[in-house]
């Protein structure tokens, strides 16, 4: 690959100037700095109930720029790059304290999947080379660390997708050259893979399959919208059998990886603790035949369109949109308000080592209530780029998390045109603005980490300094989500059916909702929930639901 210093020694200026000044304001949001490095690069990220951050990238990088402590060493005959390797390759971020906890991952974690189970534990699975049937657990504690089981998954799972089930077991679809999909944990009938013929039907070929990481989603009757490609099911893997099948998205061209576009299911909004309709949002990707041309030298314009679809319609068409910027590997993240946001990325290529270019610095907001054309809101930009293995996820005071990027096969900080990023930022939607300070909700009961059932009415107190207006209060419960590749997995919002909002104190307020009826609308776990006023959320508390 050709070296580009000048635009490097330009990114370096940057850099050192969002450094030293690291608030940016304008219109939309503003950008800080957090940690220049976290010794990693945040390739995967999950946010646990002890409001820490799990990262991690892949053990075969070589060094990293994290030691483990106390002169602990990973001793691997397996690894590709270093046998015995005396530094970290994932990590816990911790929000509050802004500080880093280096952790050990023995096997090789590299494009992977996970989720966190009903207990709050996150449950990884896959990688490559050792890792790629590893199951690792982590338990959020202040020492824990991570846990590996060999064999705990019956296939090879590397570019695979996760899902949390009603019942509290993950499904594990796809993967590279794995057409079928598996449970974990272990039990009964699902000691087994099963065959998915459609990832067979949307594979481009063993070179560029653009049908890995697929989108998947839990649908209100309990089973799952898979996007694979540029054609979608809705899958009943209970029974093994496709449902519906959903027209292929208008323009034919691949949204998945390496073609990475990026996928939403937008909130779902209940009545009585039911939900009647549920959407799903496809945005960017690459046109079809950008990996093989951008491996040639040539970096085709990435996609500006986003693609919207009813999947409860008896009949369900596509709505085609158009983004204010064009974007291949972005992230899409549900802000607490409803809205989502869509970040990192480039603008012409495709995923892949050093097969992006043209980094896209504004992120921009997609308001799924207003009219087709007036949604999308740019944003103000940051000055660091974030390509091939960024990520992106929602904190619980509303702040959206940012980090990695790394096109390179290993750590290079010098001499190539995307260098790879250690640094940590946070994106403050505009919701956070000083300005709103006085319509912004305060939760002040329930108290975080509380316990709740399925259909049961729960009272939210909260105060608010300034005028309120009763009809424009809501209440969203948020599951954070493991990202990696572009794609939030487990993202769900729902805004909960409220009622009888009414002052109950100087400047204090209640508001009566009801908590989704079934696993199906939420399944069992930890979700953040915020008051929302006027648009403006509050800071998010913990809730379990089970």
């Amino acid at each position: 690959m050709k070296t580009c210093p000048t635009p490097h020694l330009i990114l370096s200026f940057l850099f050192i100037c969002t450094f030293f000044f690291s608030l940016t304001h304008a219109a939309g949001g503003k950008w800080q700095l957090l940690v220049k490095s976290v010794g990693i690069s945040a390739m995967h990220m999950q946010l646990l109930h002890n409001d820490r951050v799990v990262m991690f990238d892949r053990t075969d990088f070589g060094k990293s720029n994290l030691p483990l402590p106390n002169g602990v060493c990973r001793n691997n005959p397996h690894d590709t790059a270093l046998k015995v390797d005396c530094t970290a390759h994932s990590a816990e971020y911790d929000v509050a304290s802004n500080k880093v906890r280096p952790l050990f991952v023995y096997s090789d974690v590299w494009c992977s999947s996970g989720s966190v189970n009903p207990s709050g534990s996150l449950v990884q699975t896959g990688g490559f080379n050792d890792g790629d049937r590893r199951v690792r657990v982590f338990d959020p504690c202040p020492t824990c660390d991570w846990k590996e089981i060999e064999f705990g998954l019956v296939n090879r799972r590397w570019y695979a997708t996760n899902h949390i089930l009603p019942d509290g077991r993950q499904i594990i679809i796809g993967g590279r050259r794995q057409f079928n999909y598996e449970f974990y944990p272990k039990s009964g009938g699902s000691m087994n893979a099963h065959s998915l013929p459609f990832l067979v039907e949307t594979s481009d070929g063993d070179a560029i399959e653009n049908n890995l990481y697929p989108f998947v989603f839990l649908n209100l009757d309990g089973n799952l919208f898979i996007f694979a490609n540029n054609r979608a099911i809705l899958y009943d893997y209970v029974a093994g059998k496709i449902v519906k099948t959903y027209p292929t998205i208008p323009g034919g061209d691949p949204r998945s990886y390496p073609s990475t576009g990026s996928a939403v299911l937008l909130p779902l909004k209940t009545s009585k603790g039911q939900v009647v309709a549920a959407e799903v949002l496809v945005c960017g990707g690459a046109p079809k035949g950008s990996y093989v041309k951008a491996e040639s030298g040539t970096f085709v314009p990435a996609l500006k369109t986003c693609a919207r679809i009813m999947i409860t319609d008896p009949n369900p068409q596509w709505v085609v949109e158009n983004m204010p910027l064009a974007r291949v590997m972005g992230d899409m993240t549900l802000l607490a308000n409803g809205d989502v946001l869509i970040i990192n990325g480039a603008g012409s290529g495709t995923a892949g080592w050093q097969l992006g270019r043209n980094p896209v610095l504004n992120p921009v907001v997609y308001k799924p209530d207003n009219a087709v054309g007036s949604r999308f809101k740019k944003q103000n930009p940051s000055t660091i780029p974030r390509m091939y293995h960024s990520t992106a996820i929602l904190l619980r005071d509303g702040r959206v998390l940012v980090g990695g990027s790394n096109p390179h096969i290993r750590y290079e900080f010098s001499n190539v045109l995307f260098p790879t990023e250690l640094a940590l930022e946070a994106f403050s939607p505009n919701y956070l603005d000083s300005q709103f300070a006085s319509i912004r909700p305060t939760i002040y009961s329930p108290q975080s980490q509380i316990t709740v059932g399925y259909g049961q009415k729960l009272a939210v107190r909260f105060s608010i300094t300034g005028r309120i207006q009763l009809n424009s209060v809501s209440v969203t419960m948020v599951s954070p989500s493991f990202t990696t590749h572009s794609f939030s997995m487990n993202q769900r919002l729902v805004v909960l059916a409220s009622e009888n909002v009414r002052a109950v104190g100087n400047l204090m307020f209640e508001v009566q909702v009801t908590t989704p009826a079934s696993g199906n609308l939420a399944p069992s776990g930890y979700y953040l929930v915020y008051v929302v006023h006027q648009q403006i959320p509050s800071k998010g508390i913990w809730v379990k639901i089970q």
